[in-house]
């Protein structure tokens, strides 16, 4: 049992959360056969098979079920012990690695990372823009740190924590038959062409599955990459749109555009930070989450704030 160490324990989890011998060597970096020997050695160490073969993947016996629980206790112990000794180094210094959504970086993340770097200056911050699941995807790889999402996305194995609330909008040109509108519900745009994101964010898929549960569908004309280019399109009369509120900002005062809140309740969106286990977070990851949970004052105006 001395002959245990920290690849091999890893290498397991990964099978178990896989479910496929393929899988896991691809997500431990690791060659197929470099895999199937160190399952063989540890099941002939531990004298009991720990897998079951089957032609489409591997499931856990008994006795890999309790090696799995303690397996994942061991890990996580070893995660917490390296963040508790990371306190005992020369100052706080590192770097914290985030993955978030497009609508957190432009409405709320400036101010919020501007201030952290202010505060400890020695640790590096490594932002990446991404997609709500792409950032979730990347937190349950352990590719980032911490993730910044919509709290509409399924978000399974993390540990998520309320960060902003966010209210979306309907965009239209200014002569548009609906820019007199004080509030009004999404199924009663659905009537016109619509301007919006590409189908793999988070957005565009609530956008459609809202509209579907009310009996209608969107009407998509054009579909672009980026808010700005969204509300370029709509300026110039080739649809109307949906943004969140906060990431309308001054810089589009040139455009002739209407913003109308949404009356759904759905359209309060939440945004929210996910880790794997808070406890075994880095010492400087939690002091950016820690930063990030801190209550603010009002964040600064955005343009449907002046309109």
């Amino acid at each position: 049992m001395r002959r245990f160490d920290f690849v091999t324990l890893r290498l397991f989890v990964a099978i178990a959360d896989e479910g496929q011998l393929t899988a896991a060597a691809q997500r431990e970096h690791m060659a197929l056969a470099a895999v199937s020997k160190r399952v063989s050695d540890l099941e002939a160490m531990v004298g009991s098979e720990l897998l079951y073969r089957r032609s489409r993947g591997v499931e856990l016996t008994p006795a890999g079920q309790a090696f799995l629980h303690h397996a994942r206790r061991i890990l996580e112990d070893v995660a917490r012990l390296e963040a508790e000794l990371s306190e005992y180094g020369e100052g706080v210094r590192g770097h914290v690695r985030i993955h978030s959504n497009t609508s957190a970086i432009i409405a709320f993340l400036p101010q919020d990372l501007s201030a952290f770097s202010r505060e400890y200056p020695q640790i590096k911050l490594d932002l990446q823009e991404r997609n709500s699941a792409e950032a979730i995807s990347a937190v349950q790889d352990g590719i980032a740190d911490v993730g910044i999402f919509a709290g509409h996305v399924a978000a399974d194995g993390l540990e998520v924590c309320p960060y902003r609330h966010d209210q979306l909008v309907l965009v239209t040109p200014q002569d548009h038959p609906l820019s007199q509108r004080e509030r009004l519900f999404l199924h009663e745009a659905t009537e016109y062409d619509f301007v919006g994101l590409q189908q793999d964010t988070s957005l565009q898929s609530l956008l459609h599955e809202q509209a579907n549960q009310a009996g209608r569908t969107l009407r998509m004309r054009i579909q672009v990459r980026s808010f700005d280019a969204i509300c370029r399109m709509i300026h110039h009369g080739m649809g109307i749109g949906v943004l969140p509120q906060r990431t309308l900002y001054q810089d589009l005062r040139d455009l002739r555009l209407r913003l109308i809140p949404l009356a759904d309740d759905w359209a309060r969106r939440e945004i929210v930070i996910g880790m794997r286990h808070y406890e075994t977070l880095p010492v400087v990851a939690r002091h950016l989450v820690d930063h990030l949970l801190q209550p603010r004052q009002a964040h600064g105006a955005s343009f449907f704030d002046k309109s």
